[in-house]
């Protein structure tokens, strides 16, 4: 295993855990205040899709 696939691997890993605590909090903070439910997943949609673009700038830098 080279260091690339270590560092696509700990992105991954980064990636799954950053999404996992953003739906976490989500839904306790849905569970919190269900009145703000909306903007509270119109956010927690955009931290996921951010998390996830770091991850595919991160394997499209290692991949060159």
């Amino acid at each position: 295993m080279t260091l690339y696939h270590i560092a696509v691997a700990l992105a991954a890993l980064g990636a799954g855990l950053g999404i996992g605590f953003v739906g976490s909090k989500a839904a306790e903070a849905t569970g919190r205040n269900p009145g703000a439910a909306t903007p509270i997943l119109v956010a927690s949609i955009i931290f996921a899709a951010l998390i996830e673009g770091v991850f595919l700038i991160t394997v499209f830098v290692v991949s060159r």
